[in-house]
């Protein structure tokens, strides 16, 4: 028993030849799809997209042997790639080397994170977030990774500000300069994956499209790409927007080298305040804004200057800009610069050359800087990616019966992204997709996970070079109809049916994840925030009414039944929460609500069957309210309180001054005890 504890995958063993079998199959299938998918996953992250492979290597070997569930397949995922992206997007330039290394960095402290987060058994945290928020959140996440997609389906450019919604509405404002193949080549990929999924669902669809998109791109010439130098440039117009665009990048790349340096000087030297390095930070920090907003004007500039080759008297090639349509004639556009130079194409965007090989081991980069920086968002990203695992391992393990430890699967995941970031792998959790069609294909063990793994080890060994036509447009698509199946509002409409305060807190977390995206992880917090605030207002008052008694002879909230008062002499109410601190006062002013209905009355019953516990500052009120209510000559008597209740009012020797007699185990009793007590008086 201790083994498996501390190595799970020694329960696979010894191996049959049925489950070898079915693992080996259900493995390849999955590596057809995770191959495309990591690569546009590590796309989204905003990396190149063999880090989607690297991150499809270990990490999925190591959550495999040490998580729980037998189905769950660990590896690249929409939701956090988007939230790494977001996340690193202010500290570093996307697919630069910093940025990179931060990502390496920001797996390493989600796999601390998780593993603590099991091996300290807190696994229950995932309870902060109701279930309404993750839903909520999930929606508004899915509707940004498709419509942060949407740049990559026109190829047009798109900022990258700390508003999603601004930088989307930029994007549509470039419609009109849309590149139709990019257009053609996503749209095709959607409805390709769509047939592919209704007619030949046992076919590896992702795979077939990336196929058929890579040989269609190749033949077409879809890239085309030239590159130029600056005198090759006749139009003056498009030299001066393109070496001003040059320049700023070059001076980002500067100001970010300067920050880098002064932010090393102010960690060695913590203890000094050096005041004058701070200002300077911030100084460069405002710049870099500016350079970031003018590099993304001049881009979308230089991305409308269409150019073609003209043959200059001289006998070279120039290149002039012209006003004929892109859609009918092959233009070329600034697609990046080399070594002083411009690179053009007339075509789209592709995945380019991959580099061959297995990942080499890494140190991730220590920045106590960066690692404060990055520390909220790390904490939400691994609790978003252990809700996100956990509720696809539950669901597979209800219809295999599979027992599930909720605490093993944060150390194998923790110890996934902590070995993934050594090996130069990005962060990783459970994917839905892949492992429900490695639960429906007949997955044994978790052995099939490990033999992905190997299928995306020869794709790296042998097969990079053939991925070089790929168009990004595809890996785009794949990630869009990924995460289509994520949106959900009839889940959110239904907690509103519910309980009117679970679809709010619902639909603040979805508004406020679009409105504060790219930053996802404020949105999940902020809805947090609300459920907990929701609770604590439903707390602080909860329900409770005077009763009356029905024609069949139970009882009822008068008020909501219309029913008249039991009796004239006393009056009976229910309690419907625990007596605590945050309602103790409440349930005072309900006590005495409940009064003033019948003016003549000489006691009060309180049915507390919904009292499951009393604190020190419940006992302290309901004793100022007994001693008040008997200065006032009436009695409170209760009924139907919990045994662990009634034990507090004994160990508080509140029993004495409510007195025995007015202490009544169930309400039937009491309600017979209090009319022959009081209305018999009468008569």
């Amino acid at each position: 028993m201790t083994l498996t504890k501390l190595f799970p995958f020694l329960r696979w063993f010894p191996p049959t030849r049925e489950n070898l079998r079915a693992d080996f199959i259900a493995g390849i299938t999955i590596a057809m799809i995770l191959v495309p998918q990591s690569m546009a996953y590590a796309n989204l992250a905003g990396l190149p997209v063999v880090y989607g492979l690297y991150a499809s290597f270990l990490p999925v070997i190591v959550a495999s042997m040490w998580g729980a569930s037998r189905f769950l397949h660990t590896g690249p995922v929409a939701m956090l790639s988007l939230m790494s992206a977001a996340a690193i997007e202010p500290l570093a330039t996307r697919g630069s080397d910093e940025f990179i290394q931060i990502s390496l960095l920001l797996a390493l402290m989600v796999g601390i994170l998780r593993l603590l987060l099991g091996l300290f058994k807190m696994g229950v945290l995932i309870n902060l977030a109701a279930h309404p928020v993750i839903v909520g959140f999930t929606n508004a996440a899915a509707l940004i990774i498709g419509l942060s997609l949407l740049n990559s389906f026109l190829g047009v450019p798109m900022p990258r500000s700390d508003s999603f919604l601004a930088d989307l509405s930029q994007v549509f404002q470039q419609i009109p300069q849309g590149h139709i193949p990019t257009l053609a080549f996503a749209v095709g990929t959607l409805i390709a994956l769509k047939l592919f999924g209704r007619y030949f669902p046992k076919l590896p669809g992702v795979l077939m499209v990336v196929i058929f998109g890579i040989m269609i791109s190749q033949f077409t010439g879809f890239e085309n790409k030239v590159t130029i130098s600056a005198d090759q440039l006749a139009d003056e117009k498009a030299a001066q927007i393109f070496s001003t665009l040059a320049e700023n990048k070059l001076m980002l790349k500067g100001v970010k080298a300067e920050q880098k340096n002064i932010s090393e000087q102010l960690a060695e030297h913590a203890e000094d305040p050096h005041l004058h390095l701070q200002a300077e930070l911030f100084r460069l920090q405002s710049e870099e804004k500016i350079l970031k907003l003018n590099i993304y004007r001049d881009t979308v500039l230089a991305h409308e200057q269409t150019l073609v080759p003209q043959t200059h008297e001289d006998g070279r090639t120039v290149y002039v800009v012209t006003t004929e349509s892109a859609l009918f004639n092959k233009v070329y556009r600034l697609s990046g610069f080399s070594d002083g130079q411009y690179q053009l194409s007339s075509g789209g965007t592709v995945v380019g050359t991959i580099p061959s090989g297995l990942p080499e081991f890494t140190v991730p980069l220590m920045d106590f800087g960066l690692i404060s920086d990055l520390f909220a968002t790390a904490f939400i990203i691994a609790l978003i990616g252990f809700m996100e695992a956990t509720s696809i391992s539950r669901a597979l393990a209800a219809k295999s019966r599979e027992k599930l430890n909720p605490n093993q699967e944060l150390i194998g995941q923790g110890l996934a992204n902590i070995v993934g970031s050594f090996f130069q792998s990005y962060v990783v959790s459970g994917s839905f997709s892949r492992s429900a069609v490695a639960a429906r294909v007949g997955a044994r063990t978790g052995m099939y996970a490990i033999v992905s793994a190997f299928g995306v080890v020869l794709v790296m060994m042998f097969l990079t070079d053939y991925l070089y036509h790929l168009p990004k447009a595809i890996l785009a698509a794949i990630v869009m109809s990924a995460v289509f199946g994520l949106i959900d509002f009839k889940s959110m409409l239904h907690a509103w049916k519910v309980r009117k305060a679970d679809g709010i807190a619902g639909m603040a977390t979805f508004i406020a994840t679009l409105v504060m995206a790219p930053r996802l992880a404020d949105g999940v917090l902020i809805g947090v925030v609300i459920t907990i605030l929701l609770f604590l207002a439903s707390t602080m008052k909860p329900r409770s009414e005077v009763l009356g008694i029905l024609p069949s002879g139970s009882l009822a909230g008068a008020a909501t039944h219309d029913l008249p008062p039991i009796s004239d002499n006393f009056v009976v109410m229910r309690f419907d929460a625990s007596l605590v601190f945050i309602n103790a006062a409440y349930f005072e002013t309900a006590v005495m609500k409940a009064l003033s209905h019948c003016p003549q009355a000489k006691a009060i019953l309180v049915i507390g069957q919904g009292i499951n516990r009393m604190d020190a500052s419940g006992e302290e009120k309901l004793r100022a309210l007994i001693n008040d209510l008997q200065a006032a000559g009436v009695t409170l008597a209760i009924a139907g309180f919990k045994k662990q209740v009634v034990e507090a009012l004994e160990r508080a020797d509140l029993n004495r001054v409510i007195g025995k007699e007015n202490i009544f185990s169930n309400r039937n009793i009491a309600l017979k005890e209090m009319k022959a007590r009081y209305d018999n008086e009468d008569s």
